[in-house]
């Protein structure tokens, strides 16, 4: 074989080896734990700021006690469970951080709704700051959320599909499927609105 030969073959051989899916697995994999990576941040994020959110409201609203003690209660357990990259092929460690996840956003929107009984403090600065970071953070986790889903179906998918389901059943047999978020129960209800 001359030399020619040998380099068509080996390039032949690479561009095989390089369209044969086995990096899929491992590439779509670490996107997705990049992404759960994500959706942590945003989550710390808004924990970060409850703090000073509930020190603002009881300076105005102090006799709202039972609304702020449940938002602290429901930050402490939201940030007591946590989910690493390695749980995200358990959907019942993924539900449970979910639900905590949503009790304080249940308890959240109940103190901004406080805000309204009270003038003095939906015209604080340090209030409306407050309120538009929280908001802003909500939305990021919204899309930071929305990214992983994305990420993990690309994955799951990968798991599944020709030819790479060839390497999951092989190279990468220990692999599981990723759990993926899932609606919070009641959230296909519009929220009621009262004025």
């Amino acid at each position: 074989m001359s030399r020619l030969g040998t380099v068509l073959a080996l390039i032949g051989i690479g561009l095989t080896f390089s369209a044969c899916g086995y990096n899929t697995i491992p590439t779509l994999q670490e996107q997705a734990k990049a992404r759960w990576s994500d959706v942590q941040n945003q989550y710390q994020r808004r924990a970060d700021l409850i703090p000073n959110l509930v020190a603002t409201v009881q300076g105005y609203a102090a006799q709202e006690k039972n609304v702020l003690t449940a938002v602290v209660e429901a930050r402490a357990k939201a940030t007591q469970i946590t989910v690493n990259a390695s749980d995200l092929t358990d959907p019942e460690k993924l539900k449970a951080f979910q639900d905590a996840q949503a009790q304080l956003t249940g308890a959240l929107g109940r103190l901004l709704a406080v805000s309204e009984n009270y003038p003095d403090l939906k015209s604080n600065a340090n209030f409306l700051a407050l309120q538009s970071q929280l908001e802003g953070t909500e939305n990021r986790i919204a899309v930071a959320r929305r990214d992983y889903i994305d990420a993990v179906r690309s994955y799951n998918t990968a798991l599944r599909t020709f030819p790479t389901v060839i390497w999951a059943k092989t190279a990468f047999s220990g692999e599981k499927p990723m759990a993926e978020f899932t609606a919070s129960e009641g959230s296909e209800k519009p929220p009621t609105v009262k004025f």
